[in-house]
């Protein structure tokens, strides 16, 4: 799960990083008294949706007055952000934050999160932080140091001491960066977190270090641990259809393609995906229906399926272990007859009740294509994604 940049802050600052003055607004007025209470001098006007990139998009400004500041917010509130990160179609800017201006002398990148491969919180570090670091770390991956963390012995000072000196800090610096990085250990070990990015990293010149910029996610499954972080989820900015598919207890992601898939089981979700591809076509999400779905659950996926504008054609490739063929084939049809099914359909069935599931599907009324396993089933749903979309 993803939440605000002020939400993370607030998180941060909780366990001792130290983050610049900021409020969180909604409207302009609020912007500007937020502006006033902040001392009336110059802020910066950010844009709060759940992407980076904000500031080449626009979404960060720069005011040297409240007035000024509510000005941004009018013009910033409201507005569809598109960054690198949000795709074509944007986000729509419905909150603000409202930070003290600071006078900075040099930006650097902190980052952890968990390596897979090693099965370890990795801390990453550049003395090149800021909007351009992912060009940086494109073009001299290099720069970036990584330290890893051993779970038994967790964060340790020798860890911050080696980062400082290759970020070319020194003197009270060290100091400074040492509690810093303590502090967002622990807070990234103590909510489950996937992923805790500063960037920048400032350092003022007045010689203090802050977070002037934040990200954090969130391991969903931990989520039932954190009850204050799943109040900060914030619905507006996720794709509509997988926020109704987390309701019905699937798992759905919205992807690029055209090519629609209903399976069960993350890893036969996957294998579907690479046969797509492999047969020239594009997947358009992934849905798992899980190991133990109902009839119900089946309908309300087939529904999401066919509510995305981008579809061309429905794969349907399920391997009846606890989930039964027969429940499938039943849900698909309940589905089928509520919604108008405007899309070619592929189906494969196997395993657990396999034949009374092809009965019930071939006893109904839809126009579906039977497949007799994986690879045939994703070379007919491709052609017939072909043939829609010509």
């Amino acid at each position: 799960m993803k939440i605000h940049e002020y939400q993370a802050k607030s998180i941060l600052r909780s366990y001792g990083v130290p983050i610049p003055r900021g409020e969180v607004a909604y409207t302009a007025i609020e912007v500007r008294n937020a502006a006033k209470r902040l001392g009336g001098g110059a802020v910066v006007v950010k844009a709060q949706i759940h992407a980076g990139g904000r500031g080449k998009g626009g979404g960060v400004r720069l005011a040297k007055s409240a007035s000024e500041a509510e000005q941004c917010a009018k013009a910033i509130l409201g507005m569809t952000l598109v960054t690198p990160q949000t795709g074509p179609r944007g986000k729509e800017v419905r909150r603000i934050l409202v930070e003290e201006a600071l006078e900075v002398q040099r930006e650097f990148y902190l980052g952890l999160l968990v390596d897979r491969s090693v099965a370890r919180v990795v801390i990453l570090a550049s003395a090149e932080g800021g909007m351009d670091f992912v060009e940086v770390a494109a073009r001299a991956p290099e720069k970036i140091v990584r330290e890893t963390i051993d779970p038994i012995g967790g964060f340790q000072p020798y860890h911050s001491r080696k980062l400082t000196f290759a970020l070319g800090m020194g003197g009270d610096q060290i100091k400074h960066l040492v509690r810093l990085l303590g502090g967002l250990y622990k807070a990234f070990v103590a909510t489950d977190a996937t992923l805790a990015e500063i960037n920048p990293l400032v350092l003022t010149k007045g010689g203090d270090l802050l977070a002037l910029d934040v990200k954090m996610t969130f391991d969903d499954n931990a989520l039932y641990r954190h009850q204050d972080i799943r109040e900060m989820r914030d619905q507006d900015e996720e794709e509509p259809l997988e926020v109704e598919a987390s309701s019905y207890g699937l798992n759905y992601i919205k992807l690029d393609g055209n090519v629609a898939c209903m399976v069960n089981g993350a890893g036969l979700a996957m294998a579907t995906m690479d046969l797509i591809q492999l047969a020239g076509g594009q997947p358009a999400n992934f849905l798992d229906v899980g190991g133990g779905a109902t009839a119900e659950q089946v309908t309300h996926a087939f529904q999401i399926l066919l509510r995305d504008p981008a579809v061309r054609a429905v794969l349907i490739n399920i391997f009846g272990g606890i989930m039964r063929c027969d429940v499938v084939a039943t849900g698909v049809v309940e589905a089928a007859r509520k919604v108008d099914v405007s899309v070619p359909v592929v189906v494969r069935l196997e395993g657990t009740n396999v034949e009374e599931g092809r009965r019930i599907l071939e006893g109904s009324d839809l126009n579906l294509t039977i497949a007799t396993g994986m690879r045939d089933a994703a070379a007919k749903v491709v052609a017939l994604a072909r043939e829609r979309a010509s």
